[in-house]
This record gives structure tokens, sequence and C-alpha cells, in this order.
């Protein structure tokens, strides 16, 4: 399953808890998300996990855009 992320941002009213964050993830390939706490780690997960909705910018899993769709799709 390959993952991409494309100019994602996720706002919190004025916080920036994701700014303009882009990355790919082919199948077979392991990843890790490293940084401070409060860095954006979390909410990333959470939005590819379908439980946050980006303020901006795109995910796409196996190339199918993914921010609308609900946790059970």
């Amino acid at each position: 399953m390959s993952i991409e992320l494309k100019n994602v941002t996720k706002r919190f009213g004025e916080v920036a808890a994701v700014n303009n964050v882009s990355f790919t993830v082919n199948e077979g390939e392991l990843m890790a998300l490293l940084g401070p706490s409060g860095g954006g780690k979390t909410t990333v997960l959470r939005m590819i996990a379908g439980l946050e909705v980006p303020t901006a910018g795109d995910i796409f899993i196996r190339g199918q855009r993914v921010n609308d769709l609900s946790v059970q799709e």
C-alpha cells in the first residue's frame, strides 16, 4: 500500500499543527516520523487514518484521494 501526502496542512484555530507537509511511502517501505513533542507527528498519523481532515492539501492511499472518506471507508 502506498501513502502520499501532498502539501498537507492542519490548523486548529490559529495554530498550525502541520504545515505544508509532503512525502511518499511506497509499498514495502518502512518509514518513521521523528520530531519534538508538539511537532505534528500524531496529527499526521490521525489524518492518514481518517480521524482528522486536512485543512489543506491531499492524502492519497493506493493512488486514491482519501481526504473526504470516513474511517470505515
